[in-house]
């Protein structure tokens, strides 16, 4: 059984951390009280805030010697990620504050694996808490009032929020038992066809997981993976990279591929539904793009198709990333389209702008005896192109 810590800045919310550490205690379970105040003058933790400040990058006194609040706290926040990643004890995290340590806290949690228990009691709990969550099994419990001080509200919110970082660092989930490998994949509607074949042709072998690749689904991926969680990817649709460069809704990160490049995992891509940008309703389409062509997938859902001159930038951001992998790869380009809305025929059809993209990754693609580039003449959504996928996964997959 692992520890609860508990964390957040004893100089101002001392007495509701250490009520919280004595409500875990009442449970039976270990409990570690970690103070991350800026100031360093918090009493009654048991791990005091100059020790997590050792934990930065340039030492403590990036942490504790800042005259700026904000950069305080951000560079705490970095130090508290580091000391969180060294313990080998930890049942479940249990953060409280406001908006200060909120996005302090969080943003070492995120950094922890998913399935480790992590919870967060903030004022800002029942607003917009994408930015604190992002791709993470990270759970917001609102605090209802301040947590400034202890009172009849304060004391059963914090209490129950305790309580349940407790049980689950006392009864962690048992592994499902089933052996089969995970394997993680990213799907939008017009890439469903190929996604459903490769998942019927691999699913006996393999666990698979889905992911829609709507900004947060290719980073929950990645997010699995950098958690040790998936064995391998076959990443058809990398759709979220026109968002991040074009401008759309469902964007990715920089950090797209990043957790690939960083664990070596066998990765079999495809340039999947990269002939479109995402909006939302038709009339919030930003005016630069009001005369493109344009599809309108459903009422919340306009589409934009992609221009030569963005998918060469496309192809060269992608092809830059895979350069960079060291695990086995397999890139596979499908020549007669790469959407359901991109075949022949249909509004997306455009085979100068699937040229210039294929060209891209073409010139820049760096041979190495763990990297293949591999050309189908195929559409993406065809039989021929999900058995490639799935053979050239088998290759550089045991």
């Amino acid at each position: 059984m692992g520890k609860v810590y508990i964390v957040g800045t004893c100089d101002t919310k001392g007495a509701e951390l250490n009520y919280a550490r004595e409500v875990v205690l009442a449970t039976g379970t270990d409990a570690v009280l970690v103070d991350v105040g800026t100031l360093g003058n918090g009493a009654g933790a048991d791990i005091r805030a100059r020790d997590v400040a050792e934990f930065h990058p340039d030492g403590a006194a990036t942490v504790l010697g800042q005259t700026d609040r904000g950069m305080a706290v951000s560079a705490m926040a970095k130090a508290l990620t580091a000391f969180l990643k060294s313990r080998d004890d930890i049942g479940a995290v249990l953060g409280l504050g406001g908006t200060g340590n909120t996005a302090l806290v969080t943003e070492a949690m995120r950094a922890l694996p998913i399935g480790l228990p992590k919870l967060m009691v903030s004022t800002v709990a029942s607003g917009n808490v994408a930015p604190y969550v992002g791709p993470n099994d990270l759970t917001m419990m609102y605090s209802v009032v301040d947590v400034a001080g202890l009172n009849a509200i304060s004391r059963k919110v914090i209490g129950n929020a305790a309580n349940a970082a407790a049980g689950m660092a006392r009864n962690p989930v048992p592994a499902s038992g089933d052996d089969r490998p995970g394997i993680g994949m990213t799907m939008f509607g017009v890439t469903t066809s190929c996604v459903t074949q490769v998942r019927e042709m691999l699913g006996k072998m393999h666990e698979i997981y889905v992911f829609h690749a709507t900004g947060v689904g290719g980073q929950s991926m990645e997010k699995l993976a950098d958690s040790g969680l998936l064995q391998g990817v076959i990443d058809v649709t990398t759709t979220e990279v026109p968002d991040l460069l074009v401008g759309g809704i469902f964007p990715a990160t920089e950090d797209r591929f990043g957790a690939i490049i960083r664990t070596g995992l066998p990765y079999v891509g495809s340039v999947g539904a990269v002939d479109m940008v995402n909006f939302g309703a038709r009339e919030t389409v930003p005016a630069p793009f009001r005369d493109r062509r344009l599809h309108v997938h459903n009422a919340q859902v306009t589409l934009m198709r992609t221009t030569p001159e963005e998918n060469s930038r496309i192809g060269a951001f992608i092809v830059e990333r895979l350069n960079r992998m060291q695990g086995p790869v397999r890139f596979l380009l499908p020549r007669q389209g790469v959407s359901a809305i991109d075949a022949a025929g249909q509004p997306f059809h455009d085979p100068e702008a699937d040229a210039a993209l294929f060209s891209a990754i073409r010139c820049g693609w760096r041979d190495a005896p763990n990297r293949r580039l591999v050309e189908i003449d195929a559409h993406i959504n065809s039989p021929e192109f999900a058995a490639a996928l799935v053979a050239n996964f088998h290759e550089i997959h045991a």
